[in-house]
C-alpha cells in the first residue's frame, strides 16, 4: 500500500510529477487554479475537488510545486495554508525555486507547529519531470529526508541532501541556473558568430559535442529550440530571470561582488522587457541575432 500525498501546483513540471508518484501505487490528492491540469490529474487515477484543508487531513505528505515567491508564501502562510492548518508531524516539501529567505520564513513557522518542512528544488526541466530524471537538492532536517527520500526517488535519479540548513538546496539551484544563465548567453552569441562566418549550425554542433565546447545547455537550446526554430517554453526566459535575480541577492547576502554575473542579469532583464519573456530561454539567440539586425540598419543609416 502506498502513501497518501497531495500535491499542489500542477503546472508543467507538477502534474508530471504527481502523475509519477501515482504511477507507483500512491494515492495522490491534487490542487490547482487550472482545471484542465486537475482533470488531467483525475484521468491519471489522482482525486481532485478537495480543498487544502481537507487535503491536510487525509495525507502524510503534501509536495508544492508552484510558479512565484508569492504563490509559495501564499499557499504555506494565508489563512488557510498549509503551515497554518498542518497537523504536527506532517512532511511539507516545496519544490518551487524561491529565495533562501522564504525558505527560511517557511522553516521558522512549520518548526513552530512541529511540522516537518523541507526546500527541494529540482534541476532537469519538464522533460526530467516527465522521465524522472529530475536532480533534486535538498535542504531542511535530515530526519525529513529520510522519511521523504522513498518518494523523492520516484520523481528524480540524483537524490542530494544538501546539509540541515533549509535554504543550502535552493543555494545549489540558484548556483546551477547561474551557470544555465551563463551558457545560454554564450550559446546564443556564439551560433551567431558561426552563422554570420558561414558555418553550418549542426555541423558546429556535431564538432563541438566532441570538443571542450560541449554542454548540455547547448545540446538542449540547439537541438530542441534554436534548430526547430520553435521557442514554446519548456523553461522561460522570465523564469530564468528571475532566479538569477534571486542568486545575485544571495551573492549580496554575502557581500560578494560578481560583476559578470551583473551584467548576464542585465542581458536577461532587457531580453524580459523586449518581449522575449513567455518563450523558452533559448531565444536569448533570436533577441542576439535580432539586435544584430537593427544595430546593421542603424549604422547603414548613419553611413
Amino acid at each position: 500500500m502506498g502513501e497518501k500525498i497531495g500535491f499542489i501546483g500542477l503546472g508543467n513540471m507538477g502534474l508530471p510529477m504527481a502523475q509519477s508518484l501515482l504511477s507507483e501505487g500512491n494515492e495522490v490528492y491534487g490542487v490547482d487554479l487550472n482545471k484542465d491540469a486537475e482533470a488531467a490529474l483525475l484521468r491519471s487515477g489522482g482525486v481532485i475537488g478537495l480543498s487544502i484543508n481537507n487535503i491536510i487531513k487525509q495525507v502524510n505528505f503534501i509536495f508544492t510545486s508552484l510558479p512565484s515567491m508569492k504563490a509559495v508564501e501564499e499557499i504555506y502562510l494565508g489563512e488557510e495554508g498549509l503551515i497554518t492548518k498542518a497537523r504536527e508531524g506532517i512532511v511539507l516539501i516545496d519544490t518551487s525555486t524561491v529565495a533562501p529567505s522564504l525558505n527560511q520564513k517557511l522553516a521558522e513557522e512549520a518548526k513552530k507547529k512541529s511540522i516537518h518542512f523541507l526546500a527541494a528544488p529540482v534541476s532537469g526541466g519538464v522533460i526530467g519531470a516527465e522521465n524522472r530524471t529530475l536532480t533534486i537538492m535538498v535542504g531542511g532536517p535530515k530526519q525529513a529526508f529520510e522519511q521523504s527520500q522513498p518518494l523523492l526517488n520516484i520523481l528524480g535519479e540524483n537524490i542530494f541532501h544538501v546539509n540541515e540548513r533549509i535554504e543550502s538546496g535552493t543555494a545549489v539551484k540558484l548556483i546551477n541556473n547561474l551557470l544555465i544563465g551563463f551558457y545560454t548567453a554564450g550559446v546564443s552569441e556564439a551560433l551567431n558568430l558561426a552563422e554570420k562566418s558561414n558555418i553550418n549550425l549542426a555541423q558546429l554542433f556535431e564538432m563541438l559535442n566532441v570538443s571542450y565546447g560541449q554542454s548540455r545547455i547547448y545540446e538542449r537550446n540547439y537541438k530542441s529550440f534554436i534548430a526547430n526554430e520553435d521557442y514554446r517554453p519548456g523553461f522561460t526566459l522570465q523564469l530564468l530571470n528571475k532566479d538569477l535575480g534571486f542568486a545575485l541577492d544571495l551573492a549580496k547576502e554575502h557581500e560578494l561582488q560578481l560583476p559578470v554575473s551583473e551584467l548576464l542579469l542585465n542581458i536577461y532583464k532587457n531580453a524580459e522587457n523586449e518581449g522575449y519573456g513567455s518563450q523558452d530561454m533559448a531565444v536569448l539567440y533570436e533577441k542576439v541575432k535580432n539586435d544584430q539586425t537593427k544595430n546593421a540598419k542603424e549604422t547603414g543609416m548613419k553611413e
